[in-house]
C-alpha cells in the first residue's frame, strides 16, 4: 500500500517544470486549441439555431404528514421547466469558451500548467460541462430536484478527484493513486442512480419504461465517461504513448469532443424533434 506520506503526496504546486513544451509544441497546442473550441462552438450555435421549445419538467414531491407517512400522503410540485436545447448546446458552449480562453489570454499559463504535469483548466471546465451533461442525461427519466442535485455534487467530486490526482503526483514519478481511486468511486454514484430510474424496481408489472433511445444514451455516455478515467491512468501507469504527458492532454480534449457532441446530437435528434 502507498504511504499517505508519499512525498509526491505533498509536492508544491511551485515545483520545478518537468515537461518539455518546445515552442513547435506550443503552437501546435494554440492550433489544436483553436481547433476544438471552434467545434465545440460550431456545433452549439447550430443547435440554439435549431431549436425549438421543448422543456423537460423538474420537480419535488413532499410528504405532508409526519415522519412515516405513506407516498399516498405526498405532494408533488413541479419547481420550473428547463429548455433542453440550451442546455445541451450550454456545455458544448462552455468548452469552447474554455479552448478560447486557453488559446488566448490564458496561454501562457496553460503552458506552464503542462510543464508542471497539470492543466487545472481542464478540471474547472469538466466541473461545469461533464455535470451539465449528466445532469441532462439523468433529466430524461428523472425528474426529482434534489435527486439532480446529489448528482451533480457527486460528479463534481469525482472531478475535483481528478484534479488532486494531477496536483500530487508528476508523470514519471511514484504515483499516489489514491485520489484516483477515490474519484472512480464517488464517479459511479451517478450512473448507479441512473441505472435505478432506467430499471424502476417495484413499478407494476406492464407500467411504461424509459425510452430505448434513453438506454442508448446512457450506455453510450457511460463508456465515453470511463475512457477519460482510463486516458489518466493510462498517463500515470506510462503506458505506451502516454508516458508523453502531451498525448493525454490531446486526448483528453479529443474525448470532450466526441463525448459531448455524441451526447448532445443523441439528445437534441430524439426529444427535440417538432412535433
Amino acid at each position: 500500500m502507498t504511504s499517505i506520506n508519499n512525498p509526491a503526496v505533498h509536492a508544491s504546486s511551485d515545483s520545478a517544470a518537468q515537461i518539455e513544451v518546445s515552442s513547435e509544441r506550443a503552437t501546435n497546442l494554440r492550433r489544436w486549441n483553436i481547433a476544438m473550441g471552434t467545434l465545440h462552438g460550431i456545433s452549439g450555435v447550430v443547435m440554439l439555431i435549431l431549436a425549438n421549445d421543448f422543456t423537460l419538467p423538474v420537480g419535488a414531491r413532499y410528504l405532508l404528514g409526519p415522519p412515516g407517512t405513506g407516498f399516498e400522503d405526498a405532494t408533488t410540485t413541479e419547481l420550473f421547466a428547463f429548455p433542453l436545447a440550451i442546455g445541451t448546446a450550454g456545455f458544448l458552449l462552455l468548452s469552447a469558451l474554455f479552448h478560447g480562453i486557453i488559446a488566448t489570454v490564458g496561454f501562457s499559463r496553460y503552458l506552464d500548467e503542462l510543464r508542471h504535469g497539470r492543466n487545472r483548466f481542464r478540471w474547472v471546465e469538466y466541473s461545469a460541462s461533464s455535470t451539465l451533461m449528466i445532469v441532462l442525461i439523468a433529466m430524461l427519466n428523472i425528474t426529482e430536484f434534489a435527486a439532480l442535485i446529489a448528482i451533480a455534487g457527486a460528479n463534481i467530486a469525482m472531478i475535483l478527484f481528478g484534479w488532486i490526482m494531477e496536483m500530487v503526483n508528476r508523470p514519471g514519478e511514484p504515483v499516489w493513486w489514491t485520489p484516483f481511486a477515490f474519484g472512480s468511486v464517488i464517479g459511479l454514484v451517478p450512473w448507479l442512480v441512473l441505472a435505478f430510474y432506467l430499471v424502476q424496481p417495484g413499478t407494476p408489472e406492464g407500467s411504461p419504461s424509459a425510452p430505448g433511445f434513453v438506454y442508448g444514451i446512457v450506455f453510450t455516455i457511460f463508456v465515453f465517461f470511463n475512457t477519460f478515467a482510463v486516458n489518466q491512468w493510462a498517463q500515470y501507469a506510462q503506458k505506451g504513448r502516454w508516458k508523453d504527458y502531451l498525448v493525454g492532454e490531446k486526448t483528453y480534449q479529443v474525448l470532450s469532443l466526441v463525448a459531448k457532441s455524441a451526447l448532445a446530437w443523441q439528445i437534441f435528434a430524439n426529444t427535440l424533434i417538432p412535433a
